[in-house]
Formats: structure tokens, sequence, C-alpha cells
């Protein structure tokens, strides 16, 4: 018998004339109590649209059975009578199920399938054959079937089929929108905590600012003092290829590495004579001073290292803890040259400012000995024209310098207007 339906038909086991297979591990439908209400599949996927179903089969009356009897059921059908024709269809339309023969004069429905599959993964296809080999059915399945049906079947058991699908088909839609809206919103949310996350941080920048300026006024010996050494420190550590990461840590530390001088008493900080050994003593204070005001402090953890180790020297002579080569923290390494570079070039009321070549000269000889031999290096490849630029443009106030404002290091270009 080579009919697609068999009213009243009984279904047996693998061994005899049975009239479906369900390997979806879904059991066989009852139809008195699995079938969805009449009509409620036709808006399964969109108010107003009927799910459409794609049927292909080589044999006319089962395309016309199967067709008029989905129809009566109020989905949308179009009819295809090789892989070719649903080929074609396939890409001029879309559809929420394909039913389709196996075995078809063209090519066979595991073709479609495979092809199916691999373009529209979410897209149930049930194959539809009179083949009664269960090899051939679990292929299908591990090929991407959702269901099998073998002919001839009954009416409901088609119905119950196709319904079963496209609620699956319905879960999948779901699951894959609510992923794609949960993404969206983990999207939104990021950008709203990282907008967030910099407006905070330029608050933090801001404030740093203010207390290098409340320094300035308190030591008005440096002033300008803390922004330039920063600017320095800034060149000098993308020259040594560190990171963004690493530099806005660095530039923190460079530009707070005073902030410890705000403890020492005015007597001593604006002694315009030599300090006595005691007096020394108070003043080298500062660096311990600073660490214990930004330690606690956690998005300046990283920055008071630098401010606690920014007077040691690379051979040990330093202080406050006499640390030696690499023990010292590289920011505080690279610091210490802009320190001295700033330092040379800048007027003091013992002495007139000296050029830049000086300054040069000065920072080789203490190569190995107060500088750290790898930052001597990286200092002397950068020309005396961008210290000089960067020095008019802080000082000149042509440009409001911002130490923070690292996402691309400062060069000479970027003060430009």
């Amino acid at each position: 018998m080579n009919m697609a339906f068999a009213p009243g038909a009984q279904q047996t086991s693998l061994g005899g004339d049975f009239l479906a297979l369900d390997l979806a591990g879904r059991g066989t439908p009852n139809p008195s109590n699995e079938l969805l209400a009449e009509g409620e599949a036709r808006a399964i996927f969109e108010a107003g649209r009927p799910a459409r179903v794609l049927v292909v089969d080589d044999e006319t009356h089962v395309r016309a059975m199967i067709g008029s009897t989905l129809e009566r059921k109020g989905y949308e059908v179009q009819l295809a009578s090789s892989v070719r024709e649903a080929l074609e269809a396939l890409e001029a339309n879309t559809y929420d199920l394909v039913l389709t023969d196996i075995v078809m004069q063209d090519l066979n429905g595991i073709a479609l399938l495979e092809k199916l599959h691999a373009q529209q993964p979410n897209l149930p296809v049930v194959m539809v054959t009179a083949i009664h080999d269960i090899s051939v059915a679990i292929d299908s399945m591990r090929r991407g079937a959702y269901d099998y049906l073998l002919k001839p079947f009954e009416r409901d058991h088609l119905i119950g089929t196709v319904e079963r699908a496209l609620r699956h088909r319905q879960v999948l839609e779901e699951s894959h929108n609510y992923q794609q809206s949960l993404e969206q919103m983990v999207r939104a949310r990021t950008e709203m905590l990282r907008h967030a996350m910099e407006d905070l941080e330029h608050s933090y920048d801001v404030t740093l600012e203010a207390l290098g300026d409340a320094l300035d006024l308190k030591d008005s010996e440096t002033e300008g003092h803390s922004k330039r050494v920063t600017a320095y420190t800034i060149a000098l550590a993308r020259a040594m290829g560190l990171s963004p990461a690493e530099i806005k840590i660095i530039a923190r530390g460079a530009f707070l590495h005073d902030i410890g001088k705000m403890a020492i008493p005015d007597e001593i900080l604006r002694k315009p004579g030599k300090l006595t050994p005691e007096e020394q003593d108070v003043m080298r204070e500062h660096c311990t001073r600073g660490y214990h005001m930004l330690r606690k402090i956690p998005f300046l953890s990283g920055a008071a290292e630098i401010v606690f180790c920014h007077q040691e020297h690379f051979d040990g002579s330093g202080y406050p803890s006499g640390l030696a080569g690499r023990d010292i923290p590289v920011g505080a390494r690279i610091f210490a040259v802009a320190d001295t570079l700033d330092a040379i070039t800048s007027d003091r009321p013992y002495r007139k400012a000296r050029s830049f070549d000086a300054a040069r000269e000065e920072v080789l000889r203490c190569s190995g000995t107060q500088f750290d031999p790898a930052v001597v290096e990286a200092f002397l490849k950068i020309p005396n024209e961008l210290w000089q630029e960067l020095r008019s443009e802080i000082s000149g106030q042509n440009r409001r310098f911002s130490t923070f404002e690292l996402s691309q290091p400062p060069s000479p270009q970027e003060f430009k207007n």
C-alpha cells in the first residue's frame, strides 16, 4: 500500500507494518490531549500570519493530501516536487517547517536535510518516507532531522508531528530572541558601567590635580614641577613600551610624588638656606608620609608605591628603604630620570636653570648608580626638542594640560591646536 494516509490503521512494532516512528524520545502523540486547538498554530510565530510549511515529495497525490490536510488546519503550505524546486522555494521565501520525502528522482531528501541544517539550524525538518529501515531513520536524526514519519500514516499523527515540530521551532526562536535580548542588555549595561567608571575616574583625576595645585601653593619654589615631571614620565614610559594601563598608574604616582610634603612643617619646607641634618631627616619623611596618605585609596594603591620609592637609587644608596635594581618599581625608576631632567632645567633660588644637554650629560653620568641603565638608554633616544616642547606647552598654559589624558600618551603633536 503506497498511500500517505491510512485512516484507522494500527501502529505495530518495527518488524510489522507500522505507521509512524518517533525517534526524538517524545512518544506517539495522543490526539485527544496533545493536539493544539484548531487554529492555534496559525499565530505561532507572528500575529496574523499562519505558520509556513514546505512539503517536498515527488508523488503528486502524496503532496496534495499532505498539503490539503495542513491547509485545513490553517497552515500556509508550499508544495515542491523535487529537491531543486524546494531549494528555489527556500531562496524565495522563509518557512517554519519542512516536510520532505527521502527518495526522489533528482536528489534525495537527506541532501536537502544537510543543506538546511547547515544554513538554518533552527528550521525543523521532518522526514516523510516509505523506507522501513531503522538505520535510515537514525541516520536522518543524526543529520539534524527533527522527526521521521513512515508512510502510510494517520492524518492526526501528521498534524501532531507538525505541531510538535512547530512548538520546537517556537522554543528555539524564543530562546534565540531571549539570548539576543540578554546580550544586548549586557552590552548596554556594560557600556553604561564603562561610562560611569570613566566619569568616576575623571572625577578622581580632577581631585588629584586640585591636590597638585594645592601643593604648588604650599611650595612655590617648585610651581608647575608636578605637571612637568608627569609629562616627562609619561613620555619615557611610552618610549619603554609600557601599556596605557601601566602608564596611567605611573602618571598618578609621578604627579603625586611630593604629596607627603603637605605634612612637612613650613619652616622646613620653605627654609631658604641649607637644611640641618635633623631637618633633612624630617624632609625625607615625605616619601613615607605620602605613601600612607595614598595607600588606603584603592585606585591609588599602585601610585602609592611610586610615591614611596621615588627617592630610591638604582645602586641602593637612596631612601627610605635602600632598595636597589629591579626591587624598585619600574615607575619609580622612570620617574627618577624625569625628576632629575626637570630639576636641572628649572630655575632654583640658589642657581639658574641649565640646558637639556647638561641634563642629558648628568643622567648619563649617573647611569647604573642613581638611575636604571635601561631607562637612561630610552631617555637618550628622545630628542631634546620633545622635552622642550612639553615644557613650553605646560608652562606657557597655551593648552590646559591634563596629566591623566592617557588613552594616547602625549607627544608634541598632541599639544598643537
